[in-house]
């Protein structure tokens, strides 16, 4: 897939703010909306684009202890880590989980209220998932830098 610096300017303003109009997306790219348009949903079709979403203050909704979740398997067999990846995704908690290389078989970013949500997530369903090993965690003190745009750069 070739992405032009027409698509990875109009990329990175969607990023900055997904509800732009199409007009005023337009005018940022240099184009006239309705090749503008045709671009948007050319990158949507080719995948591109997967959804737009709206970003929400985890401290406004009480949900401000971010927690990092080393994971170990018992075992790294097919079976087992079908059956974490399933049963992981169903927690509303975990934001991000990720199988890893090196000393824990996954890492999980989990966001809750508090300590007492922190221990209730990982007694009553953490440690419940079939096959876990090991289980080590870390709470953020403080969150430095927190993107969701990712960097598009036009090829040199």
């Amino acid at each position: 897939m070739k992405l032009d610096s027409i698509d990875r300017h109009i990329l990175r303003e969607l990023q900055r703010d997904a509800q732009i109009t199409n007009v005023e997306l337009a005018r940022r790219v240099n184009l006239s909306p309705s090749p503008c348009l045709a671009r948007v949903r050319a990158l949507q079709e080719m995948g591109v684009i997967l959804r737009q979403v709206t970003l929400l203050d985890p401290r406004q909704l009480n949900l401000g202890l971010n927690v990092f979740i080393h994971v170990t398997l018992e075992r790294q067999v097919e079976h087992s880590l079908d059956t974490f990846e399933a049963t992981i995704t169903r927690f509303a908690q975990v934001m991000e989980c990720y199988l890893m290389t090196g000393d824990a078989d996954y890492l999980l970013r989990v966001v809750v209220s508090d300590v007492d949500a922190l221990q209730s997530f990982i007694v009553d369903k953490l440690t419940r998932i079939p096959g876990i090993a090991s289980i080590r965690s870390s709470v953020s003190l403080k969150q430095v830098k927190y993107e969701t745009a990712l960097p598009l750069t036009d090829p040199t």
